[in-house]
């Protein structure tokens, strides 16, 4: 029985805590929070209990739910302690300091997973599956959406690394995760057309990015901070020969049928039911890599390339211009 200890007891801390409760090959160690009481409840909820930050790294596995800046610290904690990590995403808003961190990682060779929950999406898996096995030729074009129902406030903006490797740097690991090609040039656009007070923050709410590969295979993302319609999540892959589409989730499959039209539920409110399933989904192939002795994904790699790309679309949003990358790694 593996045993995990989970460091954050907000939301996703929540999210993960109770996933690792309810899996029939782990045992949740225990929460840690600096917020004793947060810990204390969530530690209730999931049948644990809350422990303090050092007896955290005692456990097998290490589970980081906690915010951006202590990620990459807490790795490294991990890693001298010999054990193996699964963080959410980023690593560090830092290209540079997530690369001090792999080499950390590399140097224990300890396990390290990156919490890209959407490659474990069985809606996305499958349109990877049909596009790798060749169901619509060649991919020729790659189109990702990704709104929110509502922007953050202005507060979590301010540090929040902007909306480029906050938000669409899971649309970014999506398109390395989709294409067969590593991306080579990032152009970006962005506005601020939902709220002023994250235009005053420094950041934009409204972007649009497209990629383009060597053999000039093209990937284009669309983020908006507002979607009045629920949750938008659909991506679409378009080749030689035919379309695979991958669309929204509603809340049931119920459609109803009058003089005014067809109408169906909305789309799922936001990520937390959007995901549900692929939380679970990550959480088990984290267990079952740890089990079998086999490498995790996505890794710290994955990690620090999506960044680069966020980094990439930041710096051509501001200049106007298009920013060549270099992915051409796959380890530290």
């Amino acid at each position: 029985m593996l045993t995990i200890s989970v460091l954050g007891a907000g939301r996703i801390g929540r999210i993960h805590a109770g996933n690792v409760a309810a899996h029939p090959a782990a045992r949740l160690f225990g929460v840690a929070d600096p917020d004793r009481e947060a810990a204390d409840r969530l530690a209730a909820a999931t049948g644990s209990r809350a422990i303090d930050i050092d007896e955290a790294f005692t456990a097998d596995a290490v589970l980081i739910a906690s915010p951006t800046t202590t990620h990459a610290d807490f790795i490294e904690r991990a890693a001298a302690a010999g054990k193996a990590v699964f963080c959410e995403k980023p690593v560090d808003l830092s290209a540079e300091r997530v690369h001090t961190c792999l080499v950390a990682v590399a140097r224990a060779g300890i396990p390290l997973m990156v919490g890209f929950n959407r490659r474990f999406d069985r809606h996305f898996g499958a349109l990877k599956r049909r596009l790798t096995e060749g169901e619509i030729g060649a991919l020729e074009i790659l189109t990702i959406l990704s709104r929110d129902p509502a922007p953050p406030p202005a507060t979590y903006v301010a540090s929040s690394g902007g909306l480029f490797r906050d938000m669409m740097i899971h649309d970014l690991d999506m398109a390395r995760f989709l294409m067969a090609e590593e991306p080579v040039e990032v152009f970006a656009v962005g506005s601020v057309r939902v709220d002023p007070a994250i235009g005053a923050a420094g950041d934009v709410d409204t972007a649009a990015v497209t990629l383009r590969t060597v053999s000039g295979t093209l990937c284009q993302i669309s983020n908006s901070r507002r979607a009045t319609y629920g949750y938008d999540q659909r991506v679409e892959v378009h080749g030689s020969g035919g379309l695979l589409r991958a669309g929204n989730m509603t809340a049931t499959t119920v459609e109803a049928a009058t003089a005014r039209g067809f109408t169906h539920d909305p789309a799922l409110p936001f990520f937390l039911e959007r995901y549900e399933a692929a939380y679970k989904a990550e959480l088990a192939a984290f267990i079952t890599a740890l089990s079998e002795g086999t490498a995790p994904r996505p890794d710290g790699i994955d990690g620090l390339k999506a960044l680069l790309l966020a980094d990439a679309a930041t710096r051509s949003a501001e200049t106007g211009q298009p920013v060549p990358v270099d992915l051409a790694f796959d380890r530290i």
